[in-house]
């Protein structure tokens, strides 16, 4: 049986689970309406019923599913020759591997001896059988532990405190592997970036000016060893965010304003969804308009007025970028300028204030921490775009602060670095992961700026 049909079975087995438990309980109280003789809702006792049918079945499933391949390879290594046995264990790794396939009915082996196909047929015997021994204990103990709990149904039972506590550690479990994914990314990256390091000095990493990580197949080549300062990356991203976030802030801040306290509800109502159907258009749609539209569009007003502007240049893709990130900023800071009470309005204006003046001097910086928040989810978003600075502004390393030039960024980089088929022993595949520290390292720092900004105003509006 496939693992989907299996966990179809089980979800069944849950539901029946569940009516027969609510049902027990309705008669043990003597009817649906003498329900007040239960400890619980008779709901409660069906999701007791149905969380041992599931959950000891579900842990089964996961379980053998992760031990089951490590089996299977030791009985069909162990069936292998004695020449095939003696195999370094990459060399088995690849072996096991196109037995799997074969015997998935992979095409293209040709023509194979005897004892490859043998293995095949053994892997696939294997796995059959190792199958339906999991479907048999899993729906056994699906059953067993229905059973178990619909016997333990009584009108003085406390279902309702066991199935609270059975959703309060499940709870329990999903926060942690969200923080355990969460540590494993960051030690993953880190210890690559470490490897990377090994090789090229921190130092020349951080502060040197030339970016050049195409390295030589030969030793006699030019460049074999690599250049890897990270200087003028860390520059174009800087300065592409930076022209961004100088376009989409006051747009999308003014924009906030005007349709929270200036805007009629006819004018909010169109215009509030148009705002979100921007932020809904795929990021290398804006790529294309930047590309095709945006850029054309800078190096003919710049050539006009004497300027020499690039085919590719940070202006172009800052711009786009600035427009993709304006309803997220003014999306955020509405609804933190509407988070603000009613009362501080009405004071302010009721002291003779100007809409504008209680707009500048109440409103807005009790909605500070929201927009602080606001503006350092749209940085974050403009360090971490690719598409838009790869068809707009280029992959050219250039240590520039002129916005009508090509420049590149970490993330075009990273994607860049990691194309095709690689090798994770070179440093121009390591400094990727070395990027992305960096890359983490100053997102971390923008959230905890940002987090001191709030606390600091939360603390004196609150």
């Amino acid at each position: 049986m496939q693992s989907t049909t299996l966990v179809l079975v089980l979800v069944a087995m849950a539901c029946v689970a569940f009516y027969t438990g609510r049902e027990r309980s309705y008669a043990l109280a003597g009817g649906r309406g003498k329900i007040r003789k239960l400890h619980s809702l008779p709901a409660y006792y069906g999701y007791y019923a149905a969380i041992w049918t599931l959950l000891p079945a579900l842990g089964l499933i996961l379980l053998w599913i992760s031990i089951e391949p490590r089996i299977i390879f030791a009985l069909v290594v162990q069936g292998l020759p004695e020449a095939e046995r003696g195999m370094s264990p990459g060399e088995l790794d690849l072996l096991f591997n196109n037995i799997r396939n074969l015997a998935a009915g992979g095409a293209g082996f040709g023509d194979v001896d005897t004892a490859f196909r043998d293995a095949a047929a053994r892997h696939q015997e294997y796995l059959a059988t190792s199958r339906r021994l999991l479907s048999g204990l899993v729906i056994g103990l699906a059953a067993l532990g229905g059973t178990l709990a619909w016997r333990r149904i009584s009108p003085r039972f406390r279902a309702r405190t066991s199935v609270e506590y059975v959703i309060s550690r499940c709870l329990i479990v999903a926060s942690s592997i969200a923080v355990f994914t969460t540590v494993g990314i960051v030690l993953s990256v880190l210890f690559e970036a470490i490897r990377f390091f090994q090789e090229v000095p921190v130092t020349e990493f951080l502060f040197g000016l030339n970016w050049s990580p195409q390295t030589a197949i030969r030793a006699d080549q030019v460049g074999s060893s690599g250049s890897f300062g990270a200087v003028p990356l860390f520059a174009g991203t800087l300065l592409i965010t930076a022209i961004a976030m100088l376009f989409a802030v006051p747009v999308g801040l003014m924009t906030a304003i005007y349709l929270a306290e200036y805007s009629s509800k006819r004018v909010r109502a169109i215009t509030k969804p148009v705002l979100e159907i921007l932020a809904g258009i795929p990021t290398v749609v804006y790529g294309f308009f930047a590309a095709l539209t945006v850029a054309p569009f800078v190096r003919r007003a710049g050539e006009s007025m004497g300027l020499d502007v690039a085919s590719e240049s940070a202006l172009a893709a800052g711009l786009v970028m600035g427009i993709m990130i304006i309803p997220l900023i003014s999306s955020l800071s509405d609804d933190a300028i509407h988070a603000v009470p009613r009362a501080m309005r009405d004071g302010a204006l009721g002291l003779g204030s100007t809409r504008s003046e209680a707009m500048i001097n109440v409103i807005l910086p009790a909605a500070l921490p929201g927009i602080v928040g606001g503006i350092l989810l749209a940085i974050s978003r403009a360090i971490g775009e690719t598409m838009i600075v790869v068809m707009a502004a280029g992959l050219a390393a250039n240590l520039t602060a002129n916005p009508f030039e090509a420049v590149t960024t970490v993330t075009v980089q990273i994607v860049t670095l990691l194309v095709g088929d690689q090798e994770f022993d070179s440093a121009k595949t390591l400094a990727a992961f070395a990027l992305g520290l960096v890359l983490f390292v100053a997102t971390l720092g923008l959230n905890v700026i940002g987090l001191q900004v709030v606390r600091r105003y939360r603390e004196q509006y609150d």
